[in-house]
């Protein structure tokens, strides 16, 4: 991994994403000492270029980005991060400094709090609960919504309908990982299947 911190000055651009969601979050500098201590601590550390020094993210707030992966551009002068991010990304309190408070990709972070609640062994998680009565249980589950969805949807209360849609989603990523499969084990397949 290799970054090109002779462009620019020195700086290199660095996109933030969520790693559960892949929304963008927000830009930042990087120089190779800040690059380093993102490595070695794996919370991001950007160069400020209003205060010409090192910023962690989070150090005052507490809204820290921990780093999950990080990817170089093809020209090796753009790195892409994608973090854990803990509490809201931008000084606003936002989500994302784009204001892209966007659901697409929640799936996926719904996933993490599925394994969140099950790894720690939440005793008042309904999802906890649920995952210890074992893979008949949760299957029925998921069986159960698919027949109220399949209901739903012959009748005309589109608000029921998504309700017992969520309700099959919700389950269904129980029973992913109750078999230790995850979302983008079964978004591969699909892809395969598009040809």
């Amino acid at each position: 991994m290799q970054v090109d911190f002779n462009k620019n000055n020195g700086l290199v651009p660095v996109i933030i994403q969520n790693v559960n969601t892949l929304q963008v979050l927000m830009l930042g500098y990087m120089n190779k000492e800040a690059f380093e201590k993102t490595k070695k601590e794996k919370i991001v550390t950007f160069f400020s270029r209003s205060k010409n020094a090192l910023w962690t993210k989070g150090k005052t707030s507490g809204n820290f980005l921990y780093v999950n992966d990080i990817q170089i551009d093809c020209d090796s002068d753009t790195i892409l991060i994608k973090a854990l991010p803990k509490g809201p990304t931008c000084h606003t309190g936002s989500t994302s400094c784009f204001q892209d408070n966007t659901t697409k990709g929640f799936l996926y972070e719904l996933e993490h709090i599925i394994h969140q609640r099950i790894e720690k062994d939440d005793a008042t998680s309904y999802t906890n609960k649920l995952f210890k009565k074992g893979i008949n249980k949760i299957a029925q589950k998921v069986g159960e919504e698919a027949v109220e969805l399949v209901i739903e949807s012959k009748d005309d209360n589109l608000d029921l309908f998504k309700n017992e849609a969520a309700d099959l989603l919700y389950h269904f990523l129980i029973l992913l990982k109750s078999k230790q499969v995850q979302l983008q084990d079964i978004e591969e397949v699909l892809k395969g299947r598009n040809k």
